[in-house]
C-alpha cells in the first residue's frame, strides 16, 4: 500500500485583455492551473485544483516604472510561456493601463 502525491501544472492559459482608454495594444495575463493528485497503488484517490494568475508586472505606489514579475520559481513550461508572451509591447501596454487607472482614481 503505497501512497503517492504529485503536484503538476496541467494548464497554462494566455488571456488577452482588451484595449483600454490608456493603450491601444492588448495586454495579457497567464492563468495557471495546478493539480494535486493523491494515488494509492496507482489508483487516484483524490484530485484538487489550484488556479493562479500571473500578470506582466507591478508598479510601486508613487512610481510609473514596471517591475517585471519574477517567474523563476514557476514550472519550466510556465516560465517559457511567460517569456514568449510577455513581450516589450505587452509589458508596456500593461504599464500604461495601470498608470492610467491610477491617475484617474486620484
Amino acid at each position: 500500500m503505497a501512497l503517492a502525491k504529485s503536484i503538476f501544472v496541467d494548464k497554462c492559459e494566455v488571456v488577452s485583455l482588451g484595449v483600454t482608454t490608456y493603450t491601444t495594444t492588448k495586454w495579457k495575463i497567464l492563468q495557471v492551473r495546478t493539480v494535486t493528485s493523491i494515488e494509492e497503488d496507482g489508483v487516484e484517490l483524490n484530485k484538487s485544483y489550484h488556479r493562479s494568475v500571473i500578470e506582466p508586472g507591478q508598479i510601486a505606489l508613487g512610481s510609473t516604472a514596471l517591475t517585471v514579475t519574477d517567474v523563476s520559481a514557476e514550472d519550466a513550461t510556465v516560465q517559457a510561456v511567460f517569456n514568449a508572451v510577455m513581450t516589450t509591447d505587452v509589458k508596456e501596454a500593461f504599464r500604461l493601463n495601470l498608470v492610467g487607472i491610477r491617475s484617474t482614481s486620484n
